[in-house]
């Protein structure tokens, strides 16, 4: 296993010769432990394949670097950095048997031989058995099936590293569940540094320790998917994690309180100047209905039978907000409710400037 250190990396790119450089890094630090999964999430363009590409060595970073342990990986010959990767799009060799891109690093060190056992392990962690799939071409595989081939790939060779890049982008939905299923055996049976690009959030959940979030080529925030989820940093985290998100009410403050047109005065924890435009969020697991608090009418219902509960849309004036109602309710669209927010479970940012307050 390997330790990963990312020391004041920047990126940039330029679209064209009469353009503006895009800084798709800038001044990144970070640190994966030995052995540690990581996913990198973000929206499009926020950088996280670029970072990926530099801890990879694809590219080389404009300033800053990446250390292996303690060697600079500029300085480690790229046949003895064990990295494997897995690609969005396979990255198979068409001309070749599905045994043979199984076996292709194996190959190169004379080590083909290895590549039976080598199959035998993989199916026997994974619950999949990959011996049928060995004869054929990738033109005569399906896309699941090219993925297993791909990921046996990674792991075959002597792995210190593994790197995925969007590896189930293009995998249907059920598929996908069961391949994160698969990896997750394997991640947890061989000791191993992993990094994993998506944008699927329950994936980053299952396939990683910790979260990097980034923005504009920088982290927002890191650290276990519950931390990101139940205490975001800024408004960017709090609207960029969950599903569903949290609900989100505008402000402003006055004589020391929070006030909003339907939810009227709440006091702060902190002291924040008058006039400060501030945004309250709350989850919906934290909004009570029964008898009392805030009137509101439903406006829509849509019913989650796999998560065992409905998503009601609900509005009050011109304000809406979401709600879960238990899936054997009888409320239906039309109907009014009363919401009760939890207190210790508010949350509020600067509108602007989007840090967190309290």
């Amino acid at each position: 296993m390997t330790r990963i250190t990312v020391d004041h990396v920047s990126k940039q790119y330029k679209l064209s010769s009469d353009q503006e450089p895009i800084n798709a890094v800038n001044d990144v630090t970070l640190q994966i432990k030995s052995g540690e999964g990581v996913a990198i999430l973000g929206p499009s363009g926020s950088g996280k394949t670029t970072l990926l590409r530099l801890i990879a060595g694809l590219e080389m970073p404009d300033s800053g670097a990446v250390y292996y342990d303690d060697e600079a990986l500029t300085q480690i010959a790229e046949n003895e950095r064990n990295i494997g990767m897995v690609f969005q799009e396979y990255a198979l060799i068409p001309h070749w048997q599905a045994q043979r891109n199984i076996g292709f690093f194996l190959r190169l060190r004379h080590r083909e031989n290895e590549v039976p056992a080598h199959v035998r392990r993989v199916s026997q962690i994974t619950g999949v058995g990959l011996d049928h799939l060995l004869g054929r071409f990738p033109k005569q595989l399906s896309g699941g099936e090219k993925q297993r081939v791909a990921i046996a790939r990674a792991f075959a060779r002597d792995l210190n590293i593994l790197l995925f890049d969007e590896p189930f982008a293009n995998l249907d939905a059920k598929f996908r569940a069961t391949a994160r299923l698969e990896l997750r055996r394997l991640l947890n049976e061989f000791s191993v540094t992993s990094v994993i690009v998506t944008h699927d959030q329950h994936e980053a959940a299952a396939l990683s320790e910790r979260i990097i979030l980034m923005r504009d080529g920088q982290i927002e925030q890191l650290g276990p998917y519950e931390h990101l989820l139940h205490d975001p940093d800024n408004l960017f985290v709090a609207s960029f994690i969950g599903s569903p998100q949290y609900n989100f009410f505008q402000g402003v403050i006055k004589d020391g309180h929070w006030q909003n047109a339907v939810f009227g005065s709440m006091k702060l924890p902190v002291s924040v100047a008058d006039g400060t435009p501030v945004t309250m969020a709350i989850r919906l697991e934290y909004i009570d209905v029964g008898e009392e608090g805030f009137p509101a009418r439903v406006e829509s219902t849509t019913p989650y039978f796999t998560e065992r509960y409905i998503l009601a849309e609900v509005s009050s004036g011109e304000t809406s907000w979401q709600v879960q109602l238990p899936v054997d309710s009888t409320i239906h669209p039309g109907d009014y409710i009363h919401c009760q927010f939890d207190p210790d479970e508010m949350l509020f940012f600067h509108s602007t400037k989007e840090y967190r307050i309290a």
